[in-house]
């Protein structure tokens, strides 16, 4: 069923476990204070709306119980949003919504199918410290995760899918930082094309999309883009690569958009780690130069083993 919890509490710490089966049912939590979910081996499908649906503005922890597979999904449409107490019609912005923001933990497993919005969204920021979460977007849906505050994956495994045209894996509207764990992120989706008043705009598929800076200090990211376009890394600030291991891959055409490996709207910063890009078309690393030397796209740092600067391929190595 379509469960609704509506907390008053403020002394204390809420935890709410979920487990069991519906396929037709949704939880919506209302709430004053931060609170815990445990998900415990469940599995929710909501045809017309967001599995779950968090309309607290404060932390929400999540916990992916020890052993458990967790799957949520929505369907192809959404149904006209509830209203809370004022009255206001509330966000429904993906399978898994909240309005604060969202740590994720746990040694459990998450699966969140996307068929209309986004997989995972917050209007505040995210954190994910542990677990596997698998995301996995149809052509009816849009950005794996979508997060206006910023995003912050210190360990874990993550796996993003999404397959619409000017789909995004990760949309941060904020400083995104990769510091630990595994991300993979997978785009398929070509150059989204929308006419306004006359005016066309278009909007190219991206592993990474961030309003922010970028930085990447550990783990593993591995991004691939095969539709017209796509886009490994793009951000409006700095792209700074201090260590880890990244690996871009963009093997579209450029009828429409330009596939760039890592753009970045100011400079791309390398000093440390294993960084490789490679693109079918267009530049590997684009810093806004207008420069056509492959060496003045990208800034290198202190003395690398290995360093190939070429227009399609970027590879460089501490």
């Amino acid at each position: 069923g379509n469960v609704i919890i509506n907390s008053t509490i403020t002394s204390r710490f809420l935890e709410v476990t979920v487990s069991g089966q519906t396929t037709d049912g949704s939880l919506l939590v209302y709430g004053k204070k931060s609170w815990g979910l445990v998900m415990n081996g469940v599995s929710i499908t909501n045809t017309d709306g967001p599995a779950i649906n968090n309309q607290c503005g404060k932390w929400l922890y999540v916990t992916l119980a020890d052993g458990t597979v967790n799957t949520i999904a929505d369907g192809t449409a959404y149904a006209t949003a509830p209203t809370n107490a004022q009255g206001e019609s509330i966000d429904q912005k993906g399978v898994f919504f909240s309005e604060g923001q969202i740590d994720i933990s746990g040694s459990g497993s998450l699966i969140v199918n996307g068929n209309a919005k986004n997989g995972i969204a917050s209007d505040d920021y995210i954190v994910m410290q542990s677990g596997t979460v698998s995301i996995s977007m149809a052509a009816t849906g849009s950005n794996g995760v979508k997060v206006n505050d910023g995003l912050t994956i210190t360990g874990g495994s993550l796996s993003i899918d999404v397959k619409a045209d000017g789909a995004r894996g990760i949309r941060s509207g904020a400083h995104t930082t990769v510091s630990g764990g595994q991300t993979t992120i997978t785009t398929s989706g070509d150059c989204k094309i929308e006419t306004t008043d006359g005016v066309k705009d278009t909007t190219s598929c991206a592993g990474i999309k961030c309003d922010s800076l970028f930085t990447m200090t550990a783990g593993t990211l591995t991004i691939t883009s095969t539709g017209d376009g796509g886009k490994g890394i793009v951000s409006s600030e700095n792209v700074e690569f201090s260590g880890g291991t990244l690996s871009v891959v963009t093997t579209g055409s450029n009828e429409v958009g330009k596939p760039k490996g890592v753009k970045s709207g100011t400079a791309i910063i390398v000093s440390g780690g294993a960084f490789s890009v490679k693109v079918n078309k267009s530049w590997a690393c684009d810093n806004g130069s207008d420069s056509e030397e492959p060496s003045e796209r990208v800034t290198v740092k202190g003395s690398p083993t290995v360093k190939t600067l070429k227009k399609k391929t970027v590879t460089i190595s501490y």
